[in-house]
C-alpha cells in the first residue's frame, strides 16, 4: 500500500513555468495592478472628506483591486482559463451612534460622492446602535506599529501558456505513476494578487499588497465499482515556494490508491485519529466558538471559558501575526486595530478570546485585534518529540480509526455536538489495516478537546493554522 503521509518538504520547481523572484517592489503597472496606492489614498481621502461634509461624525473608506489568472486542465486537455480583475470602494458613515454602509466599484468623483450620500441617508435611518462606533483611538496602529517586513507580496508573472503547461505537467506526474490511475477530475493553478488601502476618523492610515499562488490535481484510480478519488495540492504566497507539479501529483496519485478496495466497518467506540490537514479544522472550531460574535450572541458551547481549562495542560495554541511570507500575517486588522503575538491557550487554559471592537464593547472587553479572523494559530502539545510522525501517531492509535476524509459540516455551535461522513483506514496494533468508506464519526467538541491525547510533528498549514495530526481518545464511529 502507497505511503499516505504528506511529504514534509515537497522540493520547490525547477520548471521553465516558473519565473524568478523580483529583487524589487514592483511598480502597479508592472505587478499587474491598474492603480497605485497614491490613487486609492486619494480615493480614501476623498470620501471621508465628503461624508465629514455632510455631518458625519465618523466615517472610514476601503479601496481595494484585485487581479488574476486561473487555468485548469483535465485528462491532458485544456479546459478552462480565467482572468478576473475587481475593484471596489466602501465606505462606512457614523452618525451618531447610527452607522450606514455603501459600496461601488465606479470610482468617478461623482459615483463616491452618491455612494457616500447612499451610506449617509442609511445610517439617518437606522437604530441607534452604542457599540457599532470606530475603535478607540489608543487601539489604533499608528504607521510606526506597522511591519512593513513581513513578505507578504509576490507577483506571479505566469502567462496562460506557462500556467496550462504547470498544470498538465502535475496532472501527468499522477496519472503516469501507476496504471491504476485510470481518471482524473483535472489540474489546475491559480494566481492571485491584490493591495488596498483604508482609513478612518480615529487616525488609521494603512494598506498593503499581498498574494496567494496554488497548484491542485484530483486523480481517480480503479475501474468500475471499485473507483476512488483524492487530491493535493500547494498554496504559497511566493509561487517559488510551491511544491513541484511531480511532487504534488505523485502525492495525489498515491493517495488515491490507497482508497481503493475501501470498506464498511461495524459500528463501534474507538479512538480517532484525525490526519493533520483535517486537524487544522478542530482547531478553527475552537476560534469560531471563542469568538466575539458566537460569545456575545451566547450561541457557543464555550461562553464563560476565559482562564478555565478546555483542553488538556499539554495542549498549548499560539498566534503570531508577523511570521513572514505566511497566510495569516497583517500588520493591523481588519479595523486598523493594532495586533500582536500572543498566548490563546497555555497548559491548556483560555488566556483569550478572538475579538473585534464591537464584539468586545458587547461583552464588556477590549479588542484583541482580531476583527476580519485569526492570524497564524499553531496548535501545540508540550508532549510531542521529534519523532513523532504519522508513523508514530499511527502507532499511538493503536487499533482505531485514522481519517483522511471529512463530508459535510456537522457541528452544533451551541452545544457543541460533533457529526461528520468520513473516510480514512482501520489500523490495528498501530498499523494500516484497509481502507474505510461510508461512516460517520460523532462526539461533542466539549470532550474532543478535553481528550486530545497527542499532537503529531507532521505539521500541516491550512490557511493561517498550523497543527499537527490530532489523537482523540474515544468517539462514536457509526457504519454498517
Amino acid at each position: 500500500m502507497p505511503s499516505i503521509a504528506p511529504k514534509a518538504s515537497p522540493r520547490k520547481r525547477s520548471s521553465s513555468a516558473t519565473p524568478s523572484k523580483p529583487r524589487r517592489a514592483p511598480a502597479p503597472a508592472e505587478a499587474g495592478f491598474a492603480y497605485s496606492r497614491t490613487f486609492f489614498e486619494d480615493l480614501v481621502d476623498s470620501a471621508i472628506h465628503h461624508a465629514k461634509k455632510l455631518g458625519a461624525s465618523d466615517a472610514s473608506a476601503h479601496a481595494s483591486e484585485g487581479s488574476g489568472l486561473s487555468v485548469s486542465v483535465r485528462k491532458g486537455e485544456l479546459e478552462n482559463v480565467e482572468r478576473n480583475r475587481d475593484k471596489g470602494l466602501g465606505i462606512t458613515v457614523h452618525i451618531g451612534q447610527r452607522r450606514g454602509n455603501a459600496s461601488t466599484s465606479d470610482f468617478s468623483q461623482k459615483a463616491i460622492k452618491q455612494t457616500v450620500q447612499a451610506a449617509y441617508d442609511i445610517a439617518r435611518f437606522t437604530a441607534e446602535d452604542p457599540f457599532a462606533a470606530l475603535p478607540d483611538e489608543a487601539d489604533i496602529a499608528q504607521p510606526s506599529d506597522q511591519r512593513t517586513d513581513l513578505d507578504l507580496f509576490f507577483p506571479w508573472a505566469i502567462t496562460s501558456e506557462q500556467a496550462a503547461l504547470l498544470a498538465l505537467q502535475t496532472e501527468n506526474a499522477a496519472l503516469r505513476l501507476d496504471k491504476r490511475i485510470t481518471n482524473s477530475e483535472g489540474a489546475s493553478v491559480s494566481a492571485q494578487q491584490s493591495h488596498f488601502f483604508s482609513a478612518h476618523t480615529h487616525g488609521f492610515r494603512g494598506g498593503y499588497a499581498s498574494s496567494r499562488h496554488s497548484v491542485s490535481v484530483s486523480p481517480i484510480a480503479g475501474k468500475g465499482a471499485n473507483m476512488q478519488r483524492d487530491y493535493w495540492y500547494s498554496s504559497q504566497r511566493d509561487a517559488a515556494d510551491l511544491a513541484s507539479p511531480e511532487a504534488i501529483g505523485r502525492y495525489a496519485a498515491e493517495r488515491a490508491l490507497s482508497r481503493l478496495n475501501s470498506r464498511k466497518i461495524a459500528t463501534t467506540e474507538c479512538p480517532v485519529l484525525f490526519e493533520s490537514p483535517l486537524a487544522a479544522g478542530l482547531l478553527g472550531a475552537f476560534v469560531q466558538a471563542v469568538s466575539g460574535g458566537s460569545l456575545y450572541r451566547k450561541s457557543s458551547y464555550l461562553l464563560n471559558s476565559l482562564g478555565k481549562p478546555v483542553f488538556p495542560k499539554h495542549i498549548d495554541i499560539l498566534e503570531d501575526p508577523f511570521v513572514k511570507r505566511a497566510k495569516g500575517s497583517s500588520p493591523f486588522d481588519d479595523e486598523g486595530v493594532r495586533v500582536q503575538a500572543r498566548s490563546v491557550v497555555e497548559a491548556g487554559k483560555v488566556q483569550g478570546y478572538f475579538l473585534g471592537s464591537y464584539s468586545a464593547r458587547k461583552l464588556g472587553m477590549k479588542t484583541t485585534g482580531n476583527a476580519g479572523g485569526s492570524h497564524n494559530l499553531t496548535l501545540t502539545s508540550r508532549l510531542t518529540r521529534a519523532g513523532d510522525n504519522l508513523d508514530a501517531m499511527l502507532q499511538r492509535l493503536g487499533t482505531g480509526l485514522f481519517v483522511t476524509e471529512l463530508m459535510g459540516s456537522g457541528v452544533n455551535s451551541v452545544t457543541g455536538d460533533y457529526s461528520r461522513g468520513a473516510s480514512g483506514f482501520w489500523v490495528e496494533n498501530g498499523r494500516i489495516a484497509f481502507p474505510v468508506e461510508e461512516i460517520t464519526i460523532a462526539g461533542n467538541m466539549k470532550t474532543m478537546f478535553k481528550d486530545i491525547l497527542a499532537v503529531g510533528a507532521d505539521t500541516y498549514n491550512q490557511g493561517a493554522k498550523t497543527v499537527g495530526s490530532i489523537l482523540i481518545k474515544k468517539m462514536k464511529v457509526a457504519g454498517s
